[in-house]
């Protein structure tokens, strides 16, 4: 699978992506060939190398050679449809000026289809958008990722007026996105760049594991203590594990009746606990007793905590956090003589393994009154013969 990561560290804008990608290799002139499919012919290109700091990236100056009124929202739709673009970038272009028009009406009180938007309606905003959807497309990305994005501080002066940094539709379009404060005076993420990454990248977080195959460097415009750069990172995925970071709660009990035990277990599996198990132990001055551990997510924390204080004696619980590792899986249904049965299938790189659900083998057991080992047994053989 063929993947781009966006390392944000000094923000990112439309014309910052342009760049990076241009630089990462897109072949410029086809590039301007897609870009001459939209109907639109007000503006020139200027592509150079611009040094910031100690490196240099890839300027795309969009230069607008006759001034136009800005443009509503139903108009630059217009533009989108009757240009002889993919389908996959209409449908993606629009997803993006969507997201602009609706923070912009949001922040300044208007209705969708009056508001004249300042940043949309700019013939370099609609270059930027489809120009990077175009760029993406030609290098054949199949998954985008992102880094967290730095937010500025300070003002700028816009059309507007002069407004805080981040810019209030910047925030909006945010939403939902990981974002870090920076110290850096100055707007590092404008709207049109939030809204392209927001709506393009399927995660924030650290870079996947891939083979590495091209860097690009795309330049902003202002200069920063660091390079003010977007990097962009390009090449095959490496399949890894998933994983995702959890809490484990335990607690000793050497002073309940054990039958509650079970009445515990399930209730925390129903509150949404990932694992629950109890451990024999020994504890001071000989006493035998049990160690219950619950392994949960930071967001039920603290219901899981509250369950195991009013239905246990404990007084306290110790918290752990954990890292889990897990393969990819996905839930999927076979055939069989006692009708379709759900199995989990699991994948990493080569490794694969199929298992059917407990939970549909003890329903048929019950029914059909068969021990179900013999059904479990009976349905790992369907899935060797199948391949799983």
């Amino acid at each position: 699978m063929r993947i781009i990561y966006f390392d944000c560290f000094s923000g990112i804008s439309g014309d910052m992506i342009l760049g990076a990608l241009l630089d990462a290799g897109v072949d410029v002139e086809t590039w301007k060939k897609e870009l001459d499919k939209i109907p639109i012919d007000e503006y020139k290109l200027e592509i150079s190398k611009k040094k910031k700091g100690a490196l240099y990236g890839t300027d795309v100056d969009v230069i607008i050679e006759d001034q136009v009124s800005h443009r509503h929202l139903s108009e630059l739709l217009d533009i989108l449809d009757r240009s002889t673009l993919s389908k996959n970038i209409k449908e993606k272009g629009k997803e993006i000026f969507y997201k602009i028009a609706e923070a912009e009406s949001k922040i300044h009180g208007e209705p969708i289809e009056e508001v004249h938007f300042h940043e949309i309606g700019a013939i370099d905003t609609i270059i930027d958008v489809l120009g990077s959807l175009i760029a993406l497309e030609l290098l054949e990305i199949e998954t985008i990722y992102s880094s967290p994005l730095p937010l500025g501080r300070g003002f700028v002066d816009t059309s507007h007026g002069r407004i805080p940094v981040p810019a209030p539709a910047t925030l909006e379009i945010l939403k939902g996105v990981p974002v870090y404060v920076d110290d850096r005076e100055g707007e590092l993420v404008t709207p049109t760049g939030a809204a392209i990454i927001s709506t393009l990248s399927c995660s924030f977080g650290d870079m996947p594991h891939m083979r590495l195959e091209k860097i690009g460097y795309g330049a902003g415009k202002k200069d920063f203590s660091v390079p003010n750069l977007l990097r962009v990172f390009m090449g095959e995925k490496i399949e890894s594990f998933s994983k995702e970071k959890n809490v484990m709660l335990e607690t000793n009990i050497d002073d309940m009746n054990p039958q509650i035990l079970g009445y515990l277990t399930e209730k925390l599996f129903k509150e949404g606990a990932l694992d629950v198990f109890i451990t024999p132990v020994y504890m001071k001055k000989g006493r035998p007793g049990m160690l219950l551990t619950v392994i949960t997510t930071s967001e039920l924390e603290d219901r899981i905590s509250e369950i195991i204080f009013r239905e246990t004696t404990t007084l306290g619980i110790r918290k752990y956090y954990v890292d889990k590792k897990f393969m990819e899986r996905e839930i999927k249904e076979i055939d069989t003589s006692w009708g379709k049965v759900r199995y989990k299938k699991a994948k990493y790189n080569n490794i694969e393994k199929a298992y059917p659900e407990y939970e549909d083998c003890k329903k048929i057991a019950e029914r059909e009154n068969i021990p179900i080992k013999d059904i479990i047994f009976e349905i790992k053989k369907l899935l060797e013969e199948k391949g799983e």
